[in-house]
């Protein structure tokens, strides 16, 4: 099996220790696996650790999948906001980023009932 199989296999299933060895190993964290997405696109969310070990090694947090969404959205929609703070403010991620759906994060935490994530967004956005 290839190692961005791999890596991305380990960040799916929340395995943060073999994503932690695969990163150290070198594989890289952009890389796309045979579904044509990256590990920081499948990790398990609620998953801080994973995530943290992903952007420190240069993971793009912007990207978007070819259904049009990007990881800050998915954990907005399902309220991880653990995971949500480790990628916006460890990774840059941007908050105004839009699904194809031309959908904010903050949008999709409001529809889905999650006000702590709302909360959160709205601060980060009047900080910049």
């Amino acid at each position: 099996m290839a190692d961005i199989e791999k890596l991305t296999r380990a960040a799916a299933s929340g395995d943060s220790n073999r994503v932690r060895q695969l990163l150290e190993e070198g594989v890289d964290p952009n890389g796309v696996n045979t579904f044509g997405r990256t590990a920081i696109q499948v990790m398990k969310m609620g998953c801080p650790d994973i995530c943290r070990s992903l952007l420190s090694r240069g993971a793009n947090p912007n990207l978007l999948d070819r259904c049009g969404t990007a990881l800050i959205h998915d954990l907005a929609r399902e309220g991880h906001l653990d995971t949500l703070i480790v990628l916006v403010e460890e990774g840059k991620a941007d908050i105004n980023l839009r699904d194809r759906n031309n959908k904010t994060a903050k949008d999709l935490a409001e529809e889905n009932n999650f006000p702590n994530v709302v909360s959160y967004l709205v601060q980060r956005h009047r900080a910049t």
